[in-house]
């Protein structure tokens, strides 16, 4: 979610045109069944804004008909299963919905823009008109937006590599499928702002592809669905995923006891290596990581003038308009904390990493409510309390130093 500004500053526009219609011509159109070289898929595929889907075959069922994501797991549950659990299936949640409930009265602009990757069918678009679905809407990156165009179905080549297509008396038609679902440039078109796009100091405010692109992740030929959608599960696991993102950092916390000038001392170094990331860690603005050390007495308490914090993140104004400081770990990159204090007798080193998932939000949401969110106050309020919800430990350690 990109959030607008808040009420009293000026009005922001966010281009969402995709990365690819900026990078690659666009190529000679493909024959209906016949299948394309990933790149021109990818362009044609993603072109905004996506046309409605027009009438289904008169043969097909209500069932193959349907855009609702709860018909396509009548045959896929797997997929249906993952994706219900997914950031995917919120991405038009209260946050979202909550800031144009007053926007699209103000700039009906607004909401096309953001649900370009929010909620990007024609159907999910009030400017529509008799297609319009609000509870397809409601539902965010729906199955269809992925896999349906013009009624027909789109997935990835087989298991074994085959792009054989199925049979068209299979259920909607068969699919047709495409390489271009393996490959990171599928997912540049809503995690990727074009060049001349929103950018702070320099860089731009959504960059996600671009950092892939140079890091060693993507010179090992990994894509970003190997890391987000591992043997094709539906679950785009991210900063939201402790497990996941434990198995992509390593925390080290090195410690040494001593004395200078006869007083006890200890000196730590806490590590934090971006090992499996592909790109930087975090990306985009919206999380914070904090690193931690202290000392804590006897009784547990820390002891005063002991704590040195460091923040990992992007952190920029709430409107979006300046960035502040950008202290990211690139993709193979590492960060560390040295630490250096006076230890009295019973005290212990304590180390924290703590991720804070959705630390903009918090603020962002915050200061809608202060200045008055309009007729998208309780969703902004259910957003901001789940934004609360959202921080866990990373690493936490505690060690006797005597």
């Amino acid at each position: 979610m990109r959030p607008r500004r808040p009420a009293g500053s000026s009005s922001l526009t966010l281009p969402l045109v995709p990365l690819l219609l900026v990078l690659l011509a666009l190529a000679a159109s493909v024959v209906p069944g016949e299948t394309a070289d990933p790149a021109t898929f990818i362009t044609r595929h993603w072109a905004r804004p996506i046309p409605p889907q027009g009438e289904a075959p008169v043969a097909w069922s209500a069932l193959e008909r349907s855009l609702a994501p709860a018909d396509c797991g009548a045959c896929h549950p797997t997929q249906y299963g993952d994706w219900k659990e997914s950031l995917h299936a919120r991405a038009y949640g209260p946050g979202i919905a909550g800031q144009l409930a007053e926007e699209l009265r103000r700039d009906p602009g607004a909401g096309r823009r953001c649900g370009a990757c929010h909620a990007p069918l024609a159907e999910q678009s009030p400017a529509v008109g008799a297609a319009f679905d609000p509870q397809l809407r409601a539902q965010g990156l729906v199955c269809a937006g992925c896999h349906v165009r013009g009624q027909r179905r789109f997935g990835p080549p087989r298991r074994d590599g085959s792009l054989a297509p199925s049979p068209a008396a299979a259920p909607h038609g068969g699919v047709t499928r495409e390489r271009g679902f393996l490959r990171s440039e599928f997912c540049a078109s809503c995690h990727q702002f074009p060049p001349g796009g929103l950018a702070l100091n320099g860089k731009l405010l959504e960059n996600t592809y671009e950092e892939w692109r140079r890091s060693p992740a993507a010179r090992q030929g990994r894509q970003c669905q190997d890391c987000h959608m591992p043997d094709r599960r539906h679950l785009w696991r991210g900063i939201h995923d402790p497990e996941m993102v434990r198995g992509a950092v390593a925390v080290r916390l090195a410690v040494r006891r001593g004395q200078e000038a006869g007083v006890p001392t200890v000196r730590a170094q806490l590590t934090i290596e971006s090992r499996d990331v592909g790109h930087h860690f975090p990306t985009y603005v919206t999380p914070r990581v904090v690193a931690r050390l202290e000392l804590a007495g006897p009784d547990g308490r820390t002891l005063p003038g002991s704590v040195e914090e460091r923040v990992i993140g992007r952190e920029v104004t709430l409107d979006l308009a300046r960035e502040i400081a950008d202290t990211r770990i690139p993709a193979g990159g590492r960060f560390v904390l040295d630490y250096r204090r006076p230890a009295p007798p019973g005290a212990r080193l304590r180390s924290s990493v703590v991720v804070y998932p959705d630390h903009f939000y918090t603020g962002f949401f915050t200061a809608l409510l202060e200045q008055g969110a309009g007729p998208g106050e309780a969703d902004i309020r259910e957003a901001l309390a789940a934004t609360r919800r959202s921080p866990f430990i990373l690493d936490a350690r505690d060690i006797p130093l005597d």
